[in-house]
């Protein structure tokens, strides 16, 4: 069978290919209502908030750890900001109060994973349930109203060449996010975790350690989107549940892009995209179908993990292969 030239990039940049296929059939499709500015500019601020999520759940996963409270950190650093802000705190204060319980949140999880020894998928859900719990409490289980003050909605709402501020501050959250994985030795330890945690312990690399300030940043970050959540669009009792999903799914997918089998920054930032044109598309086309949402986000999520799992599986047979030829042209030459 023959394959794509390695030189258009389809190994590394199918995403950037099916976004591109999704703009031109729905732009042929419904060219008055999907190829508009209005459009491009609605999705690209509307997915900002699942793209720093997305961040916050890389992270800890590019070590082997799960962080599956973020969905209830960011709903609760939401519900806190706002609370604080309607009763008089200054904006700068409530704002830093909230990414500090996020860290708070992380740090907790971290403890659990690292000291108890307590897996992380397990830790990080039971985090969920009793953030759920205390928002509860906290709140009375009523939905506050946004601040009725202009300065906390231009954090968020002002543009910049018509697009809203808050993709800003995504790109600004996915490059130092990237440039610490990338460009740290903090960032190859992580790594080093995730590919083998006894063969980065052997080499001296405080797996712990490492492990736990993972799920710090990503209790940090979620608390910065639950922060900029509450200001572009006001608080929600129930709305971080719905972002853990399409976020996953991003990450995943995102580690068959930019560079395949890896978790990495940039191929999560496009695949959120790809995945957002698409249900913009499909949602314009169906008239707005409300499903389809969770329907693709599942199913892209299935599908990256099983292409990961599959080129894993590929990878692992190929060496496979060569230390079993490495043997026999030893004792060849024996």
């Amino acid at each position: 069978m023959k394959r794509f030239p390695r030189s258009l990039g389809f190994d590394r940049f199918s995403g950037a290919y099916m976004l591109g296929a999704f703009v031109i059939v729905f732009s042929i499709w419904k060219p008055s209502l999907f190829a508009t500015t209005a459009t491009l500019h609605s999705v690209t601020a509307d997915k900002a908030i699942s793209g720093i999520l997305a961040l916050a759940i890389l992270v800890p996963l590019v070590c082997g750890v799960y962080d599956l409270s973020v969905g209830a950190t960011v709903n609760f650093a939401t519900i806190l900001s706002v609370l604080l802000v309607k009763n008089g705190w200054s904006i700068p204060l409530a704002m830093l109060i909230a990414v500090f319980l996020g860290g708070v949140i992380g740090a907790v999880n971290g403890f659990i994973v690292v000291r108890l020894k307590v897996n992380s998928f397990i830790t990080t859900l039971g985090m969920a349930s009793v953030i759920a719990a205390v928002q509860v409490i906290v709140t009375h289980n009523q939905q506050p109203l946004p601040p009725n003050i202009p300065i906390w909605n231009d954090i968020t709402q002002k543009t910049v060449l018509g697009f809203q501020v808050i993709v800003l501050y995504m790109l600004a959250i996915a490059f130092v996010v990237w440039w610490a994985l990338a460009h740290t030795p903090v960032g190859r330890y992580l790594y080093a975790i995730g590919s083998s945690p006894e063969a980065a312990r052997l080499s001296g690399v405080r797996v712990d350690a490492y492990s736990w300030l993972s799920l710090i940043a990503s209790g940090t970050i979620a608390g910065i989107a639950g922060v900029l959540y509450g200001s572009l669009t006001g608080p929600s009792l129930s709305f971080g549940g719905g972002l853990l999903l399409p976020a996953f799914a991003a990450v995943f997918l995102g580690s068959t892009q930019i560079t395949p089998g890896r978790f990495n920054v940039w191929g999560s930032v496009l695949s959120i995209y790809v995945l957002a044109t698409g249900v913009r598309g499909l949602q314009l086309v169906t008239n707005n179908v409300q499903w389809l949402d969770g329907m693709f986000s599942g199913v892209a999520l299935i599908t990256a993990v099983a292409v990961a799992v599959g080129r894993q599986r590929s990878a692992d047979e190929r060496k496979r292969r060569s230390l079993s030829s490495t043997r026999q042209l030893s004792a060849a030459d024996a």
